[in-house]
């Protein structure tokens, strides 16, 4: 069975009649996805109403929470699947994918 097709365990099934928008994202921080860029991805997907998963590998978390983000130890380099479905599902995808493969932005809070 390929893995995309394969039913994915999570909290909240998807909108019915809906097909999730997938995106491969590397993570670029130097520092992967540690702290403070979780915070940030989890605080920005919270502003959307779509459900939004990232997935390492096999294992697929909830994208609003940070400490659920924080599960995957995602390093530099690391590639995440983000996948999204609902209303705003497209506008998630870029400006969440955008978020992760820019290192600049993840880490601003600093200045």
């Amino acid at each position: 069975m390929n893995s995309e097709t394969t039913p994915r365990d999570f909290s909240a099934a998807p909108v019915p009649g809906t097909l999730p928008l997938r995106r491969s994202v590397v993570v670029t921080n130097p520092q992967g996805l540690h702290m403070r860029p979780a915070s940030a991805f989890a605080k920005r997907a919270r502003e959307f109403a779509a459900e939004i998963k990232v997935i390492r590998a096999e294992q697929g978390v909830n994208g609003k929470s940070q400490l659920d983000l924080l599960m995957l130890a995602a390093e530099p380099g690391v590639e995440l699947v983000l996948e999204v479905v609902g209303a705003d599902a497209e506008r998630a995808l870029i400006e969440l994918a955008e978020l992760l493969a820019d290192p600049g932005t993840q880490d601003d809070d600093d200045a």
